[in-house]
């Protein structure tokens, strides 16, 4: 029987887990309008919303703070990360922001995509609200059977939906976006071969083409490890690679710079790079912070030297895994194989009863926190309004060394608990909520009780 794979660092700082029963969690699911983005922090037990910025900093990135220059300008802590950026991406033009959605922002201001269309095997939410705010239009191309199809790349961009999109949309196509790995499709990695095809057409078409890096080591990762004909000779390498294909790139460093706040957004084009460093100053700050302390620039640099590390991204992969194997031997449909940043199960599936507009996401996303004060995040029809043929799946997101394996054995367990009563878990219906990015704010209510047996588990 093979060892398993152990978490690759100690314990040094603990923090208190409020443990909460099924009453206590019926109220405050309740006061927070049936959407988990309402609870409080101490009301939650298990808190897979996101793995964005909820990761625990190391050692060496605690020791990076107490070097941070917090000068207004030319702090010696921007310099120090623009080298590691640099050095990793092969952008001659960085510039730190607050988070990945500012840098979002920016790039869509600076290239002024009012009327226009963006191509993209799979644009997240802030990424296409940014671009609608800008007057544009997303567009995904991921092939139609990603989900299920168990292919080691189906965060691929479908070639041949991509160039009929290029056919229809000629002369109107103001840029496209590759994310990596793809979070909208179940959080499943791109291949290097995929990237190297968009490119090319994107060259022959002159057209631009950007990077959404959030999970570029993860994504790297996987190509290592299951494109060998292709991969490069070491794994910074492989990451490399994907930077050098692009025009510019936008990075939420709360994921795989595993930071708690911090952003990148980095560019080749000169011109660019000078619009972009206008709008940066008027909506962020000075060019060498960014809307950051100089502390979180330092732990920015050390993230991006520690992430690369291979032991740690297969700890990354095994520990989702192992959370996707409980989830499946509990009878729940999970789409494999398993991101390693979450994993995803197919709740439309699953609660076959629930038509999408009543969100089976949602519904089993309340009965994790009804049961286990689980928190969790729907991605579907909430998320991203009705569309057709969208799967309605619950997102497991963990954030990056912070629980262990008895805390997944616990999140396991709850979903069987869960499972017992799948067949008579509620939809649900929107009360209240904003046109944009609803799944933030939006106020619900369950269209029946939920079972008495979730609060009593």
């Amino acid at each position: 029987m093979p060892r398993p794979i152990i978490e690759p660092f100690r314990i040094k700082v603990v923090e208190p887990i409020h443990v909460t029963d099924g009453a206590q969690r019926a109220l405050a699911l309740e006061k927070a309008h049936y959407n988990l983005f309402g609870l409080a922090a101490d009301e939650v037990m298990i808190d897979l919303l996101t793995d964005s910025g909820t990761g625990a900093m190391s050692a060496e990135q605690w020791a990076a703070m107490m070097r941070g220059d917090e000068s207004y300008a030319g702090a010696n802590s921007f310099f120090r990360l623009q080298e590691v950026t640099r050095a990793l991406t092969g952008m001659p033009y960085i510039f730190p922001t607050h988070q990945g959605r500012a840098a979002e922002r920016i790039l869509c201001d600076a290239l002024a995509l009012k009327g226009q269309v963006v191509l993209s095997n799979g644009l997240f939410d802030t990424t296409r609200a940014n671009i609608e705010a800008a007057g544009a239009t997303g567009i995904d191309l991921a092939a139609a059977d990603a989900l299920v199809s168990r292919a080691p790349f189906a965060g691929d961009m479908d070639l041949a939906a991509f160039d009929k999109a290029l056919q229809t949309h000629r002369g109107r196509v103001a840029m496209v976006v590759m994310t990596v790995t793809n979070n909208t499709v179940g959080g499943l990695p791109v291949s290097l071969r995929n990237m190297e095809e968009v490119a090319q057409r994107c060259r022959e078409q002159k057209l631009f083409l950007v990077l959404d890096a959030c999970r570029f080591a993860e994504n790297a990762y996987r190509v290592f490890t299951d494109e060998p004909a292709i991969k490069k000779a070491t794994l910074e390498a492989t990451a490399q690679a994907f930077f050098s294909l692009a025009d510019a790139f936008t990075m939420s460093a709360k994921k795989d710079a595993i930071v708690n706040i911090g952003g990148l957004l980095g560019v080749r084009d000169e011109a660019l790079a000078e619009r972009i460093r206008v709008e940066l100053i008027r909506t962020e700050g000075f060019v060498t912070y960014g809307g950051l302390a100089g502390r979180d620039l330092d732990a920015m640099a050390q993230g991006l030297r520690e992430v690369l590390n291979a032991d740690y991204l297969a700890y990354r992969f095994a520990a989702s895994s192992y959370l996707a194997n409980g989830l499946s031997e509990a009878g729940w449909p999970v789409v494999l194989p398993a991101a390693a940043h979450a994993v995803y199960v197919d709740a439309g599936a699953a609660l076959a009863h629930l038509p999408a507009d009543h969100f089976p996401g949602q519904s089993l996303a309340c009965a994790l926190y009804l049961s286990g004060g689980i928190r969790s995040c729907e991605i579907g029809d909430l998320m991203f309004g009705a569309a057709n043929g969208r799967r309605q799946l619950v997102r497991l997101a963990l954030p990056r060394r912070v629980y262990t394996q008895s805390h997944v054995d616990y999140v396991a367990a709850v979903s069987r608990d869960v499972a017992a009563v799948k067949r008579h878990l509620p939809g649900l219906r929107v009360v209240s909520g904003p046109k944009s990015l609803r799944h933030f704010s939006a106020q619900l209510l369950p269209l029946a009780p939920f079972p008495r047996a979730l609060i009593a588990a």
